[in-house]
């Protein structure tokens, strides 16, 4: 039996950006504020909690004037950072530069809509931290759809500016904009409509679309496949299913606790891989649990 982890796997850029941040803030100050999980794996969130991260919500920051509070990957709306400047709160801003970039062009979309009488609509989690910073840069307007089929709150008569979540599957945003081409044509009845009527940008992150083809030629190559990933990642469970569709012998864990040695019984090479918030340290740790 031979073991391998993917070597595509691991952290993203925007998720070693926020832990190296934490990390520096912690190794002087040996305490500091995280609004919500700096990222989606329990397994890490314990590990910076035990160097002194404290996980917070919302509600919190008002207790906490004169304190420093992380903003994690994922960003906020500007109402956070408007509540640190009347709390006095220090931010350590953490947010991922594409994300970052994101916001501006919902932000700048939501004033041209404004202007015209359109909207702006999100492709994404509802709930989700990304998204709810995201519709924050549209003075919380924005119309939320979760699926390529959930577009019945959009009025298909007024413009339109498309956006997704960053780590959204590709293959849905483009389902998603043909179905609202197709809407738009329904409604126009056959009549000429702007090519600016409908603009849908290209948001999601490169790094997650180019993950789905690393793992299908690593999923091939393995007899089974242990995916490592936090239950509450949306990035981890569009990985997962996209990965089981190649390998069919493919099982999702958030700990190695959670093996099953039958998975791999019989199994000849198995292969270790994860979601851009699974730490290489984790799947490491499984590793050496199934080779013991």
């Amino acid at each position: 039996m031979s073991v391998v982890i993917d070597d595509n796997a691991g952290f993203c850029f925007g998720v070693v950006k926020a832990i190296a941040a934490a990390e520096e803030q912690l190794s002087s100050s040996n305490s500091l504020y995280c609004l919500g999980d700096i990222v989606h794996n329990n397994a890490e969130v314990q590990r910076l909690s035990q160097m002194g991260l404290h996980v917070i919500d919302h509600d919190a920051m008002d207790k906490l004037p004169g304190k420093t509070v992380l903003i994690r990957a994922h960003g906020e709306p500007p109402s956070t950072y408007e509540l640190a400047e009347r709390r006095g709160i220090k931010l350590i801003d953490a947010t991922c530069p594409i994300v970052l970039a994101l916001q501006k062009k919902v932000c700048d979309g939501y004033e041209e809509m404004q202007s015209v009488g359109g909207q702006v609509v999100i492709f994404g989690k509802k709930g989700h931290a990304e998204v709810i910073g995201l519709n924050g840069q549209a003075n919380n307007s924005a119309i939320i759809v979760s699926t390529p089929d959930d577009i019945e709150s959009i009025d298909f008569s007024r413009p339109i500016r498309l956006y997704s979540q960053t780590t959204k599957s590709r293959e849905d945003y483009s389902k998603l904009i043909e179905n609202i081409k197709a809407s738009i044509a329904r409604q126009s009845d056959g009549s000429t409509v702007g090519a600016d009527f409908f603009v849908a940008y290209n948001t999601i992150c490169s790094r997650v679309a180019n993950r789905a083809t690393q793992l299908e030629e690593f999923a091939k190559g393995v007899d089974v496949v242990i995916f490592v990933s936090g239950a509450n990642s949306s990035n981890g469970h569009y990985l997962y299913e996209y990965c089981r569709n190649v390998q069919q012998n493919t099982y999702m864990i958030s700990s190695p606790d959670e093996l099953v040695k039958e998975w791999i019984n019989g199994k000849e090479k198995i292969g270790i891989t994860g979601a851009t918030s699974t730490p290489r340290w984790l799947m490491e740790e499984v590793r050496r649990r199934i080779e013991h």
